[in-house]
């Protein structure tokens, strides 16, 4: 049946969620996305877009598509991940519904400049965490910011990570598994300074988190928002005069750049991450060489 692509584009969705376990905000950006695509081809093509359609969009209009998402201001990272989107999307339409549009093997992405992860320096690292709770409206709420970042930092935790734990981890011992991007768990390990953080904010939250809810609140007792977290970082960047780099996940890309600075193999830096593949961890190495070089430049004396 030559259904409307409106139509494609929610069944891709439900395929993604249900089978691939893609997160909420991704499946937000993809619909977007497709949404949007999908509304130019009607303008664009002056006519409805039905299977028959996209399988017969040209090269010239993917590009056409592009270039109106530049004319809105799009950046090239932003371009790269509409591309990526469309990529996905017709990958999904060829394979379970027959739509075979053969002009999306051509469409280039943006060359993007490769972005090296910013870490902080381990003092400055410890010391967002210590200084996290100092300027919560309540001492509970400021032990489960302190405990929230040191999982982060001393653990590799994704934010969304950390906050998705339950009390289901309780005790904690001296690991714990963690669900991440698209339902995989892993095992990682909890320092006893993470752990003293986490008993610490336990013993003064006016929440018991039971099997199945919550391990962190909010201070009305529902989840914890990301944005919460953030907004503590930001405190405490503040207070340390650190750049707008130290951000929650500048606390992942430390654990990682300062364990592999401790002689700790990129596998096993791997599995603790959860990168699906060494490549993604392999940026690390990155870190670690511009680490080296710019103490070169700072202290070689012909540099």
């Amino acid at each position: 049946m030559n259904q409307p692509a409106h139509a494609r584009v929610a069944e891709w969705l439900g395929h993604l969620e249900a089978a691939e376990r893609r997160s909420a905000h991704t499946l937000r950006a993809y619909q977007t996305s497709l949404n949007g695509f999908v509304h130019f081809l009607g303008g664009h093509l002056g006519t409805g877009v039905t299977d028959s359609a996209l399988a017969a969009l040209s090269l010239a209009d993917l590009r056409a598509y592009l270039a109106h998402r530049r004319a809105e201001g799009l950046a090239n990272a932003s371009v790269a991940r509409e591309v990526a989107s469309l990529r996905s999307f017709f990958r999904w339409a060829r394979k379970h519904r027959g739509i075979d549009c053969k002009a999306i093997a051509g469409l280039a992405s943006p060359r993007l400049k490769k972005r090296v992860p910013r870490p902080l320096a381990p003092a400055d690292a410890a010391g967002v965490a210590d200084h996290a709770g100092e300027d919560a409206r309540e001492p509970w709420i400021g032990a489960r910011d302190t405990a929230v970042l040191l999982l982060l930092y001393g653990s590799g935790l994704r934010i969304a990570e950390a906050l998705s734990l339950t009390g289901d981890v309780l005790p904690i011992g001296a690991a714990i598994t963690v669900t991440g991007k698209r339902g995989k768990t892993r095992v990682v390990p909890v320092l006893p300074k993470v752990r003293e953080a986490i008993e610490a904010y336990l013993a003064l939250a006016p929440f018991t988190p039971a099997p199945g809810t919550p391990l962190f609140r909010g201070a009305k007792g529902g989840a914890l928002s990301p944005g919460m977290i953030r907004s503590a970082m930001r405190a405490a960047r503040a207070a340390l005069g650190l750049p707008p780099s130290a951000t929650p996940h500048a606390l992942r890309h430390s654990f990682a750049t300062h364990l592999l600075a401790r002689g700790a193999d990129l596998r096993s830096i791997q599995e603790l991450l959860g990168h699906a593949s060494l490549s993604s961890t392999q940026v690390y190495t990155e870190v670690d060489a511009a680490r080296l070089l710019d103490v070169y430049r700072h202290a070689h004396p012909r540099a």
